[in-house]
């Protein structure tokens, strides 16, 4: 094991002062100086690592790939790794792996060159990264089970519609069957009817389930009116619970986008509930909410919501995306604040305008896929 050259005094004292753990390395990747934080984050003390290869400190596959790292440069002073950070998993004395960033630099005026690196841990960011992104994960959860919830009523009535023709056919099924010389082909026209029926109520309730449920996989191509055009039946019953004429306009041929397509459709039922809503003190006669998708002249696809009622309040609309900010009496204030959330993690954006001549519009727009149109 090669002797390690040890740094000056005053070069020792900076090193020991940083915050992050700082390990002087010779050109073949032996420790010559190690400082006391990164004795503290690694559980050795200098002298059990000095003269030693500094893979040491690392798991298998960096300590393989930063040799090959350091010899590059040596042999052709090319820069890889040299002045820029990146993350490694780093192993402590007692064997355990953790999340660091490593920065590593060049020794000024040595030959053979020596290399600082400079080690962050990176393990309470990562914990509060992830404990962000699942917390983030639950209020979206809450925020879709509030907007299904929101729209139980109209729910309530489009399942009883199946439901009760089920009870229906299933009873003149039994008149036919009582009568002699019952019409067999009656009794199964009405059978076809009852099995058409349970479908019809299994497609409502599966795509509760998947609006209810969490999200997993890959975002994936989507045509943005196939999401729309899915949701009909869920908007019908939400509309027609309260009076409100409903008009869909889609603009053919638009290119797909990449989404995670509950997400969207989330979003989306989240808008006309809210339109439904602000729709409760205008007269029948003026209800009318119309969800339009399009192109905008720089390609991305748009939708919008926008409805006849009384619009956002001039002392609301400063704050309509933050959490909590609401003017339901009983609201959560969290269904603007995550859609926008969720429209951004698509690079997307989510914005209000007044509607002409009266009401809001909430405009959606997503960038398109590359490969042109669905």
């Amino acid at each position: 094991m090669p002797a390690a050259a040890q740094p000056s005094d005053e070069v020792q004292a900076l090193l020991d002062a940083a915050v992050d753990g700082v390990v002087l390395v010779d050109h073949l990747g032996c420790i010559q100086s190690f400082s006391r934080s990164a004795e503290q984050l690694f559980g050795y003390r200098a002298q059990e690592v000095l003269g030693r290869n500094v893979g040491v400190l690392m798991t298998d596959q960096d300590r393989s790939a930063h040799d090959a790292f350091l010899a590059r440069y040596v042999s052709t002073r090319v820069p890889h790794i040299i002045g820029t950070g990146r993350e490694v998993s780093a192993r402590r004395k007692d064997g355990s792996v953790f999340a660091a960033f490593l920065s590593v630099g060049v020794v000024r005026d040595t030959e053979p060159p020596r290399f600082v690196g400079f080690i962050q841990d990176r393990t309470l960011q990562r914990r509060t990264g992830e404990e962000a992104r699942r917390l983030q994960e639950r209020l979206g959860h809450v925020s879709r089970l509030a907007t299904v919830g929101e729209t139980a009523s109209g729910l309530a009535h489009e399942l009883n519609q199946p439901l009760a023709a089920i009870a229906n056919y299933a009873q003149a099924c039994e008149r036919l069957l009582a009568r002699p010389g019952a019409d067999l082909e009656e009794v199964r026209e009405a059978l076809r009817e009852i099995a058409s029926q349970a479908v019809r109520a299994g497609d409502i309730i599966r795509r509760l389930r998947g609006l209810a449920g969490p999200h997993r996989g890959p975002r994936e191509p989507a045509d943005i009116n196939t999401l729309v055009t899915e949701l009909s039946d869920l908007v019908k019953s939400d509309t027609d619970a309260h009076h409100v004429r409903y008009r869909l306009e889609l603009t053919e041929g638009l290119p797909k986008v990449e989404t995670h397509g509950t997400q969207i459709q989330q979003v989306i039922l989240n808008l006309v509930h809210n339109a439904v809503e602000a729709l409760r003190e205008t007269p029948d006669k003026d209800r009318e909410l119309i969800v339009r998708t399009s192109r905008s002249d720089d390609g991305d696809v748009e939708l919008s919501v926008s409805d006849t009622g009384p619009g956002v309040s001039a002392t609301l609309l400063p704050q309509l995306f933050e959490p909590f900010s609401t003017t339901k009496p009983d609201g959560t204030g969290l269904g603007l604040a995550i859609s926008r959330t969720i429209i951004a993690q698509h690079r997307g954006t989510l914005s209000y305008r007044p509607n002409v001549p009266r009401g809001a519009c909430f405009v959606l727009r997503l960038p398109s896929t590359r490969g042109g149109n669905a």
